[in-house]
């Protein structure tokens, strides 16, 4: 899934630093480069394998014990909720010990957790350790980009940001993709030891493969400093819109798909567990969506491009109400763009908002990103339990409602503020009695 940065350094290398800092920086077509690339490509892959593993299982743990969807989701919400939670003291660990080291054990611990899940007892144990499992991953997305950043030279830095993206892409749908038709053929366990195996994989690669660092700096971590920061940030009204966007567009998307297996499964569609798992397909949207959202934004405006991004996923969930296959799928697609859309929209504009501590800023977003995922996962599946799909629909609608609202309350915040410069650019004109031609 596309993550933010959140690393203490995370933003682009200035040009005030020292000439020697930029050329021990790795370019195209060193071994270096291509190292660092492939390294952080198969970090991507192995943190949202993990961290999404037993969202496509959640029918199959719901009947091996028994539980309401709600129940069975909080294996999903509890990881989400547990990076979200680790993500700021994880961007602070990594810069007292360094960016390797953080994503080296964080990536490591979640395997280890990832190898114990098969053997949970019980649904408390798994959901604890699903839990504990987030938080360890928290040291990836809040450090990877910073990486990138200090060791890259900007004049290859987006090319390797954007395949560290799709490592996250591809590790969000193949996880889902690899639990879902191993759960189908030997129960859940045996999709989470599949899972497990691919993320060990993916981690020895990125240990082998990664080049060590160059440029980093150790920096001492500061409480106060990072409080004061994070504060100026929840005092910024901007920034708190986007914040919540974010957290009500991944409402959505959580809601969406902690159910959608469930439901293909049921009446009136009868299909098989393997072919319900191959729904996540569907997630290649987001890529194809994210990639255009830009230029969806300069065309519109951020306001104009989260109002279509809100109208697409809003026409998704009505139409995925129908009985019919072929409509609730293009349903599934629309709310998969409209999410997208919206979240690379939002994201985007808070490093353009955060005149300072954009580091920061960018973790508050996840932070806001996720609890939304965690709580709209498991209100979504509760409400599912209850009223069927339309259960999640009403949530989703709710919430992209709420996203609607937002929005408004912000454009009409910006023509307010725009008649207001004008007014005071005309009194000041007409003090001028030169300006004014008296």
């Amino acid at each position: 899934m596309p993550s933010a940065s959140t690393g203490a350094s995370a933003g682009m290398p200035s040009d005030a630093q020292p000439l020697h800092f930029a050329d021990l920086r790795h370019r195209v077509g060193e071994p270096g480069f291509r190292r660092a690339n492939l390294a952080l490509f198969a970090a991507g892959v192995a943190t949202f394998a993990l961290l999404y593993s037993t969202q496509g299982l959640l029918p199959l743990i719901s009947d091996a014990m028994r539980l309401t969807p709600g129940q069975a989701s909080w294996t999903a919400s509890a990881a989400t909720l547990g990076l979200a939670l680790a993500l700021l003291p994880a961007s602070a660990l990594s810069d007292r010990f360094g960016r390797t080291a953080v994503m080296t054990g964080s990536v490591f611990a979640a395997v280890l957790i990832g190898t114990a899940l098969p053997f949970a007892p019980d649904i408390t144990t798994l959901v604890l350790l699903r839990a504990v499992q987030g938080a360890a991953l928290a040291g990836l997305p809040a450090t990877a980009m910073a990486f990138l950043a200090e060791e890259v030279h900007p004049s290859a830095l987006a090319g390797a940001m954007g395949l560290y993206v799709a490592g996250n892409s591809v590790g969000g749908m193949g996880g889902r993709l690899l639990t879902g038709w191993t759960g189908a053929a030997w129960g859940w366990r045996g999709g989470l030891a599949a899972n497990a195996v691919l993320a060990l994989a993916c981690a020895v690669a990125f240990r082998l493969l990664i080049p060590a660092a160059r440029n980093f700096h150790r920096s001492p971590v500061d409480a106060r400093a990072l409080a004061r920061t994070v504060g100026g940030h929840l005092r910024n009204p901007l920034l708190v819109r986007l914040y919540a966007l974010g957290a009500l567009f991944m409402a959505v998307f959580g809601a969406v798909y902690n159910t959608v297996g469930y439901r293909l499964i049921a009446e009136p569609f009868h299909l098989p567990e393997s072919v319900a798992a191959s729904i996540f397909v569907v997630y290649l949207v987001g890529t194809v969506t994210s990639a255009t959202a830009g230029r969806l934004a300069e065309r519109l405006g951020r306001r104009g491009a989260l109002y279509v991004a809100i109208a697409t996923t809003t026409v998704g969930l009505l139409l995925s109400l129908a009985e019919n296959l072929v409509c609730a799928l293009l349903g599934l697609v629309l709310i998969t763009g409209g999410f997208f859309a919206g979240h690379a929209v939002a994201s985007s504009s808070v490093g353009r908002t955060a005149t300072t501590g954009r580091a920061q800023a960018s973790a508050l977003y996840l932070i806001a990103y996720y609890v939304g995922n965690s709580l709209g996962g498991t209100v979504g599946a509760d409400a599912y339990h209850s009223a069927a799909w339309p259960g999640t629909v009403v949530v989703g609608l709710t919430a992209v409602t709420a996203a609607a609202g937002v929005t408004l309350y912000a454009t009409r915040r910006a023509l307010a503020d725009r008649r207001g410069a004008d007014r005071r650019g005309a009194d000041r004109l007409s003090a001028d009695p030169v300006a004014a031609g008296r």
